[in-house]
């Protein structure tokens, strides 16, 4: 049985940050240049972790760490005062068996604890399985997007929203 709990000081961030370098190399495999994604470290995860206002999540199975969500207020100005899905990964093999789902609820309900009615989320244009999963879980897409840069590449991020009157 899958258990969902907040970071705690004691957890190994290493860990943690692994949970996000083994995910990002599977799930954009086929988006991201492949010299980037040969190149990234758990330690750039790891790092992030206790930045102020940013709250994260484990996924557990039989005591062994097997996904991570992060969360918060709106990194943009633009969306202030919006609960954000910064991130949320499962290790590869973790995936396809409902746990995301159970990751993304405990998720939303730590935002609306904290107050938020809205809540976003970004996700790669192209990751279609994502949009999917977004999709199922109750989030529709806004009609926004922005360009970023990732690895030298120029990418197109769509806005999914979900707010607490849809629910």
């Amino acid at each position: 049985m899958i258990t969902i709990r907040k970071l705690q000081p004691a957890d190994d961030r290493w860990a943690v940050g692994r949970i996000y370098e083994v995910s990002w190399k599977y799930t954009y495999k086929e988006l991201l240049p492949q010299e980037y994604l040969d190149n990234l470290s758990a330690e750039q995860w790891a790092n992030r972790l206790d930045m102020s206002n940013r709250y994260s999540l484990i996924a557990e199975l039989d005591g062994k760490m097997t996904g991570t969500a992060s969360y918060g207020e709106s990194r943009d100005v633009e969306y202030a005062g919006q609960g954000e899905i910064y991130s949320i990964y499962l290790l590869p093999r973790y995936t396809g068996k409902s746990y995301g789902k159970q990751l993304i609820s405990a998720v939303i309900e730590q935002l609306h604890v904290l107050g938020y009615k809205t809540i976003f989320l970004w996700v790669l244009e192209d990751n279609f399985g994502a949009r999917e999963f977004y999709e199922k879980v109750g989030f529709a897409c806004s009609g926004k997007s922005k360009k970023a840069e990732i690895g030298g590449k120029t990418v197109t991020e769509v806005q999914y929203i979900i707010a607490s009157d849809c629910e």
